[in-house]
């Protein structure tokens, strides 16, 4: 009887053949997810998706194993001087890898729910982002139900052990290589059933409320920045882990500031008279106004650093400067004493004139 080909270990897994690690990982448990034979209806879709569960698995014990990989790199299916023994002939959870993975799945398909993320939108003035601030935000969220102790009970006596596990939460069978534990449908893996519910949150075991939370915005915060809250999302049902709360930063324009990096620019309109003499000009900055001097003949889009006035750096380094760039700023309307003079400069100058204003000279 002719053998049937075996399909590609990384074709099976939908990944390239220079996938790293981290990619065939991920790969394998959407496609473990996927394929569970728990996970489908009716025998005949129990039965494909054991066999592809079967193959999903050889798949990844393979390239997961940095020797088998190498090994199968060089000699396909045949595996070499040692092969691979055929197929695959089950889990070895006891090591880390492949086994971390494997109870990662089932504590995804058996263990208490995860409860969800939460993102809040946060608007800071320009000056908030640069030098932080401590927010305080009303989240509302899904928490476990303190009057119940998040039993969903309305006391210990309302309690009772459930029929179908008598009481352990799990219900155990044997699927193929391994045998697991799966939670009780009856009683939602918790071992107990409520013969009379909780008067506030009416056996849901978690109840809607709203809270004051505060953070602490860094300093240097830039828009499209998430901070993310460890655990402060919403409660997780059955003995789950929390969510996590992100709070997106959304940074307000500033009508004179503009940022690039840690440093903060600004424009200042000063007179072609100061341009062409020198001076001294005041400037904004974020913590008041200040002098700087402009040379004289310094030309129109001339910058000026002004040190250490800038962006605090969210990794602690040095903060950035404020950048001015100076434009000449070019009078609407002369006085006739103001135009006698400029003519007078004009004709020291050689410099043609428009006497009437008509654009000829």
């Amino acid at each position: 009887m002719a053998n049937v080909a075996k399909r590609d270990y990384y074709e099976t897994l939908g990944v390239e053949r220079n996938a790293s690690d981290e990619d065939i990982k991920k790969a394998y448990r959407k496609l473990a997810r996927q394929y569970h034979p728990d996970l489908q209806t009716g025998d005949q879709r129990k039965k494909a998706a054991e066999e592809q569960f079967k193959e999903i698995n050889e798949a990844y014990e393979v390239i997961s194993d940095p020797d088998k990989r190498k090994q199968y790199d060089m000699f396909g299916h045949v595996g070499g001087p040692q092969g691979f023994g055929g197929g695959f002939e089950g889990f070895d959870v006891g090591r880390g890898g492949f086994g971390d993975v494997f109870n990662d799945i089932f504590e995804d398909f058996f263990g208490g729910e995860r409860g969800s993320d939460l993102q809040y939108n946060l608007d800071l003035t320009f000056e908030e982002a640069v030098y932080g601030k401590e927010a305080k935000l009303k989240i509302p969220r899904w928490e476990s139900c303190q009057d119940c102790g998040g039993t969903g009970a309305r006391s210990a006596a309302a309690l009772k052990v459930c029929p179908s596990c008598k009481g352990a939460g799990q219900l155990r069978f044997q699927q193929g290589f391994f045998s697991v534990s799966r939670p009780c449908n009856h009683c939602e893996g918790t071992g107990q059933i409520i013969s009379d519910p909780c008067g506030t949150c009416r056996g849901r075991k978690r109840v809607y409320r709203e809270r004051t939370l505060a953070v602490n915005i860094p300093a240097g915060i830039e828009s499209g920045m998430r901070l993310r809250l460890a655990h402060e999302g919403e409660h997780g049902t059955n003995g789950g882990p929390p969510g996590d709360l992100y709070v997106a930063v959304n940074v307000k324009p500033h009508p004179v500031f503009m940022r690039k990096g840690t440093d903060i620019l600004c424009e200042v309109s000063i007179s072609f008279v100061t341009v062409a003499l020198g001076g001294k000009v005041e400037v904004p900055t974020l913590k008041g106004t200040t002098v700087i001097k402009v040379p004289a003949g310094s030309p129109h889009d001339k910058a000026f650093r002004l040190r250490g006035l800038g962006v605090p750096s969210l990794k602690g380094q040095h903060p950035g400067d404020q950048i001015v760039k100076i434009k000449v700023e070019i009078p609407a309307k002369l006085t006739p004493k103001q135009k006698e003079l400029l003519t007078e400069y004009a004709k020291e100058s050689g410099i043609p004139v428009d006497r009437d204003g008509d654009g000829l000279c």
